[in-house]
């Protein structure tokens, strides 16, 4: 996710090179109009990255965390390839979510601990570090010069574009469960393997597409590496020392997020009311409160073929564990957000929001190992099949 709004903490003395203003501005591109040539943007130190030992700690944390999200995924990703009780259209939706996992702790983690370890060993920030933030329109490169490639122009959309596919894949597994509770009768006609395999595939294009939407539909934003948050965010480009006047188009960020989640909570209610209700018609069934003979005990047995199947429920507190666990990671960031609009700007914070977000990618492994039986007699078997004998067929 990419906040609105810039940060405004003030790296070194810069504060002395600002114009006096009360709204939030670019400060890594107003300090550059004060340097001269030759000179670099010093990274500024925040409490996570102040110093030697802090930043080690930093780069240790980010190492630990490429580690977990990978190696947990790719667990994830091979058991319910090898396992043929989870081709399904849950399963499916799964391994999407995973997909998008791995790609957070590939492509996006490392290239943060690649810039911190560049940053640590060098005097001078990478070449790219903090690309320009002035207008193209108000700015001129003497000499005819172009700025380098700002690799940040692909981690950026690729984190952004992972965190709205693992919102939308949440949504579909909360849907696709919600049909086994409330509808069971109808759930392999409403939910077929086809059916979910395009719903990935438009969700992954209107996450990418609505990702880039900033970069698609106005030419006044730019994507940096920020000092405070150690990750590719989006950056409104300065004209005439102003804000852009399209710059709230980064709320389409939270609002497509906040609606999706509202909905998903709003359906997991819905289940988990219908799941109650059954569970207590069951309880007073075992006391035998109610009666079952006669034209009631046909009707009862009839009724029974319409209730979800244990499985079915299990699955769906589950999901809704994923479901409050995204939540619970997307929380802060929200904070933040809403923080940015009304003018606040928290450097530090902002660090401890994208990170708990990017740590949530390793957490959907360690949720399935202890609410799936079948993923962990599978991670079992996984785990054995190099001390057992070759089998014929795939568990």
């Amino acid at each position: 996710m990419t906040s609105p709004l810039p940060n405004v903490s003030v790296p070194g003395s810069a504060a002395a090179l600002l114009p006096p203003t009360d709204c939030p501005i670019n400060i890594s591109a107003a300090t550059r109009e004060g340097l001269g040539p030759g000179q670099s943007l010093a990274p500024l130190c925040t409490i996570c990255c102040c110093g030697f030992i802090n930043r080690t700690l930093a780069v240790v944390f980010m190492l630990s965390l490429v580690f977990a999200i990978v190696i947990g995924n790719v667990i994830t990703l091979t058991v319910f390839v090898q396992t043929r009780q989870s081709r399904t259209p849950q399963g499916y939706l799964k391994v999407s979510l995973a997909i998008a996992d791995m790609m957070v702790g590939v492509l996006v983690v490392p290239f943060s601990v690649y810039t911190e370890i560049s940053l640590m060993v060098t005097s001078a920030p990478p070449i790219w570090y903090q690309g320009s933030s002035i207008s193209p329109a108000t700015s001129s490169s003497p000499g005819g010069l172009v700025s380098p490639w700002q690799p940040c122009m692909l981690i950026g959309p690729v984190f952004a574009g992972c965190t709205f596919v693992s919102i939308s894949t949440i949504f579909l597994m909360t849907l696709e469960r919600s049909v086994a509770i409330l509808r069971p009768l109808h759930k392999d006609a409403l939910v077929t393997r086809r059916r979910t395999l395009l719903l990935i595939l438009l969700s992954w294009a209107a996450s990418f597409l609505l990702a880039i939407a900033p970069l698609m539909f106005s030419r006044n934003f730019t994507l940096e590496y920020n000092e405070c948050s150690r990750m590719c965010n989006y950056t409104p480009l300065l004209v005439g020392g102003q804000l852009p006047p399209d710059a709230n188009i980064l709320l389409l960020f939270p609002a497509f997020d906040f609606t999706l989640l509202g909905v998903t909570l709003a359906v997991n209610i819905v289940s988990f009311t219908s799941i109650r209700r059954y569970s207590r018609k069951r309880k007073l069934l075992s006391e035998g409160s109610l009666s079952d003979g006669g034209g009631g005990g046909a009707a009862g047995g009839g009724g029974c073929s319409h209730r979800p199947s244990f499985s079915d429920i299990k699955a769906a507190k589950t999901i809704g564990i994923l479901t409050f666990a995204f939540t619970a990671s997307f929380s802060p960031i929200a904070a933040f957000v809403l923080g940015n609009v009304v003018g606040y700007t928290w450097c530090n914070f902002s660090f401890f929001a994208f990170w708990v977000l990017t740590g949530n990618s390793c957490c959907n492994v360690i949720i399935y190992s202890v609410r799936d039986h079948r993923f962990r007699k599978g991670v079992t078997l996984l785990f054995q099949r190099d001390h057992s004998a070759p089998h014929g067929e795939k568990s």
